[in-house]
C-alpha cells in the first residue's frame, strides 16, 4: 500500500535527535512517504554565503546530495555517518523519499515555519531531557513546537540512563 504522507524530523545530530530518527524509521515511516530532514542552523552574519536562504531556508536537498560532504560544506554543515546510514536504510527498505531542508535562525520558530512551508502531516523530534528548572531558564524547543506547530508532533525521549 502506497502513501503520500509528509513526515518531518527535526535533526540537530544530537543523541536525542538520532534516537528520534531511529524511532521514526522503525515505527512511523511507510512505503511512499516523503521524509523531510529539517536542520536549523544559528543565524549567520551578512558575510554568510547562505544569506540568500535566510528567510526561506535552503532548497530541498535530495539524500544523494545530502550524502556529499563537499556539497554540504557549501551549506556550512557537517553530516553524520550514523544518520546517513539510517536515512539510506529508510530510503531503500521502506521506499521512502528522503530530502533535507536547512533553515537559519531560532530553532523554535524555524521548525514551526518548516511545518507550514513543507505542509507536513506529522513531525518527530528528540528531547534533550532538560529538567524543569532548565526548561524555564533556557526555554524548551519541544514545548514551543508542540504548542505552536500546525501538525501532530511526536517527541521521542531517550529511555536509557545517560552515560554521557
Amino acid at each position: 500500500m502506497s502513501s503520500d504522507r509528509k513526515i518531518g524530523l527535526a535533526l540537530d545530530f544530537s543523541k536525542g535527535s538520532k534516537i528520534a530518527l531511529k524511532w521514526a524509521v522503525d515505527n512511523l515511516l511507510r512505503n511512499g512517504d516523503t521524509f523531510y530532514i529539517i536542520h536549523i542552523k544559528p543565524p549567520q552574519g551578512s558575510e554568510s554565503r547562505n544569506l540568500l536562504w535566510a528567510t526561506t531556508g535552503s532548497p530541498l536537498i535530495p539524500l544523494s546530495e545530502f550524502r556529499e560532504k563537499d556539497l554540504m560544506h557549501h551549506y556550512e554543515m557537517d553530516t553524520d555517518a550514523d544518520v546517513l546510514d539510517l536515512l539510506d536504510t529508510a530510503s531503500r527498505q521502506k521506499q521512502v523519499m528522503v530530502v533535507a531542508k536547512l533553515y537559519w535562525g531560532d530553532a523554535r520558530e524555524k521548525i514551526c515555519e518548516a511545518v507550514g512551508d513543507l505542509k507536513l502531516d506529522s513531525l518527530v523530534m528528540g528531547s534533550r531531557g532538560l529538567g524543569a528548572i532548565q526548561r524555564v531558564l533556557l526555554g524548551s524547543v519541544t514545548n514551543y513546537v508542540t504548542t505552536n506547530a500546525s501538525c501532530p508532533v511526536t517527541i521521542v525521549k531517550d529511555s536509557a540512563p545517560s552515560t554521557i
